[in-house]
C-alpha cells in the first residue's frame, strides 16, 4: 500500500497580515524563503508527491497566479518532480470577487504552473475554457504536456495503473486499539508544560476529593477541533473516544472522589475543600476563515472558570487550542499550566502525563505571545519579548516505571 503525500499550502499562508485566512503575506523574498519555505525543502527531499497552492497572496500577488514561485522556484530551482494542485476553487479566487473573470483565472492558474485544478462544480466551464486557450495558443501545449507528465509520473509511481482501486484489506484496522495507543502516545509527547509552581505536577492519584472544571473537560468535539466529522468540527461527545474527564476518572485512585462542574462559582469551590483542581478550557472548534480572530481569547466562560477555581484552590489549567491564545492575565492565578493543543480522541494521553505515568517532554513549536499587539513575533526579532519563547517546555520525570 502506498500513500502520496501533499505539502500545503504553498507558500506563506501562515504569515498573512493579522493572521487572516487567504490574506496577503507581506515579507521580503529572504523572509519568505527563510521562515515559510523550509518545510517544503524537507518535504521535497523526503519525496512528497504533490504540493497544494495557497489561497493567500505574497506581496499582493495571488499564489495561484504566481509563476515565479510555482514554476520558477518550486519546479525549476527546487526541482520538484511531482504535480502542483490548486486548492478548492483556488483559481476562481485569483479575481475579486471570485469567478469574476474565469477565462483569465484559468489562463493565470495554468500558466503559473498549476498542474491539477480542483474544480468541484464548474468543471464543464473549466474544460471548455482551457480547451479554448490551448486551441488559441494562449496556453502552449508544452504547459499541458508538463502537467500531464507530472500527474502520470505520480500515478505510475503509486502503481495505480496496475492496481487502480484502493486496497480494502486493512479497513478493519482503522480505529484499532493499536492505532489508539499510537494516538495516545502522540498526545503525551505533544503536551507542553509551561508552568509548574511548587512542583504541583505530577498530581497525586490518591486524594480525598478533586475538582474537574471547564468547558473542554468533557467534550470530545472540542478536543478534536475542526475538520472532524464535519468541516467546522462539532461540540459534544458523539464520538467513540475518551474525554479528559473520563481519562482522569480512569487514572485516579478508586478512593479519590472526582467532582465535575463545568463553571463553578468561587463559593462552590471554597465550600468543598478540594485537594486540588484541574481546569480544562480553550477554543471552540473551527477551520479556515471561521477561525480568524483578532483577539485570540479563550472562549467564555473559560476566563471566569479559571478565576473562580484557580483563585481559590491549587489548580492546574489545561489549554485546548489550535494555537497560542491570550493567557497572560491568568497565569499568576494558576499553579501549573499545560498547553495540550488539540489532543483529539485519546484524552487518556493527557491524564497519563498529568498524573505522572509519563513525564512532560514537549516543547513549544512556536512563540507564545503576551498580547496580540505583539504579533507577528518570531524568534530572532529585535524586540522579542514573549510570554514563553519558542522551544520552551518544562519537564517532569515519571513517578513509576512503565
Amino acid at each position: 500500500t502506498k500513500v502520496a503525500a501533499c505539502a500545503k499550502h504553498y507558500v506563506g499562508d501562515g504569515g498573512t497580515t493579522k493572521g487572516i485566512n487567504e490574506n496577503n503575506t507581506q515579507i521580503s523574498r529572504h523572509g519568505l524563503l527563510s521562515i515559510h519555505m523550509p518545510g517544503y525543502y524537507n518535504s521535497i527531499i523526503k519525496g512528497v508527491s504533490t504540493v497544494m497552492v495557497s489561497y493567500s497572496s505574497w506581496n499582493g500577488v495571488k499564489m495561484h497566479a504566481n509563476h515565479d514561485m510555482v514554476t520558477g522556484f518550486l519546479k525549476n530551482i527546487l526541482r520538484f518532480r511531482g504535480f502542483v494542485i490548486s486548492d478548492w476553487e483556488g483559481i476562481d479566487r485569483i479575481t475579486s470577487p471570485p469567478h469574476a473573470n474565469y477565462s483569465y483565472s484559468i489562463q493565470a492558474g495554468i500558466s503559473a504552473g498549476i498542474d491539477m485544478i480542483m474544480v468541484p462544480n464548474t468543471y464543464k466551464e473549466f474544460i471548455d475554457g482551457l480547451t479554448s486557450h490551448v486551441k488559441n495558443k494562449v496556453i502552449p501545449m508544452s504547459r499541458i504536456d508538463d502537467a500531464v507528465k507530472r500527474i502520470l509520473r505520480v500515478k505510475f509511481t503509486m502503481g495505480l495503473f496496475e492496481n487502480p482501486l484502493a486496497d480494502n484489506s486493512l479497513v478493519d484496522e482503522l480505529g484499532s486499539q493499536e492505532h489508539r495507543e499510537l494516538a495516545r502516545e502522540a498526545v503525551r509527547k505533544s503536551l507542553v508544560l509551561l508552568k509548574n509552581g511548587e512542583s504541583l505536577l505530577p498530581l497525586p492519584k490518591k486524594a480525598t476529593k478533586i475538582l474537574v472544571a471547564g468547558s473542554h473537560a468533557d467534550n470530545l468535539g472540542y478536543q478534536c477541533g475542526g475538520w472532524t466529522i464535519e468541516w467546522q468540527g462539532l461540540g459534544g461527545n458523539n464520538l467513540t473516544s475518551t474525554t479528559i474527564l473520563t481519562a482522569i476518572k480512569n487514572t485516579v485512585d478508586p478512593s479519590t472522589e472526582v467532582v465535575y462542574k463545568e463553571n463553578p462559582d468561587a463559593d462552590f469551590v471554597k465550600s468543598n475543600n478540594f485537594s486540588y483542581a484541574i481546569v480544562v478550557v480553550g477554543e471552540p472548534p473551527y477551520a479556515e476563515t471561521f477561525g480568524d480572530s483578532l483577539n485570540l481569547t479563550i472562549s467564555e466562560p473559560g476566563p471566569s472558570t479559571i478565576q473562580n477555581v484557580c483563585g481559590t484552590v491549587k489548580c492546574v489549567t489545561v489549554i485546548i487550542s489550535g494555537r497560542p491564545v491570550v493567557i497572560q492575565p491568568y497565569v499568576n492565578l494558576m499553579d501549573a499550566l499545560v498547553a495540550a493543543w488539540l489532543p483529539g480522541s485519546e484524552g487518556q494521553g493527557v491524564a497519563d502525563v498529568l498524573f505522572g505515568d509519563y513525564g512532560f517532554t514537549g516543547t513549544l513549536s512556536r512563540t507564545w505571545f503576551k498580547t496580540v499587539d505583539q504579533l507577528p513575533m518570531n524568534i530572532g526579532d529585535k524586540h522579542y519579548d514573549p510570554l514563553f519563547p519558542f522551544g520552551f517546555g518544562l519537564t517532569t520525570k515519571p513517578t513509576k516505571t512503565i
